[in-house]
């Protein structure tokens, strides 16, 4: 089991740093909009994957671990999403501060309730 989420962070974190930073670079701004979108994306991903998993055999618990914990675990930031908060306020970024921590959760909650509705929709069509 180990082994597999060892694998599924290594996986998780390659995908955080090449694409976070790939979105940085695009948007060309100091709003830390890379890691926004990795929550969020991180965040639909851990929903749909939990509920998909939790109501189908066609997942292995390996599996299922290497994905949830393993790959979502090393893709999401949300040490790093703390860190650039506190820099924005320690900056005198109220506005962009407030900005950031509102879309950060309400937005990545919304997306674990897209994710979850998303995996129970596909088992629903898979079911016939």
């Amino acid at each position: 089991m180990i082994w597999y989420i060892a694998f599924g962070s290594a996986l998780g974190g390659v995908a955080r740093y090449l694409l976070g930073g790939l979105i940085q670079r695009l948007a060309g701004s100091a709003f830390p909009l890379g890691t926004l979108i990795i929550n969020v994306t991180g965040s639909f991903l851990l929903g749909f994957l939990y509920r998909y998993s939790a109501d189908s055999a066609v997942i292995s618990p390996e599996i299922r671990a290497m994905l949830t914990i393993g790959v979502c675990g090393g893709y999401t930031t949300f040490s790093t999403f703390s860190w650039e908060s506190v820099r924005l306020l320690e900056d005198g970024e109220i506005g962009k501060a407030a900005t950031y921590l509102a879309l950060s959760v309400g937005v990545s909650l919304g997306a674990v309730v897209l994710g979850i509705v998303a995996g129970r929709e596909i088992l629903t069509l898979r079911r016939g």
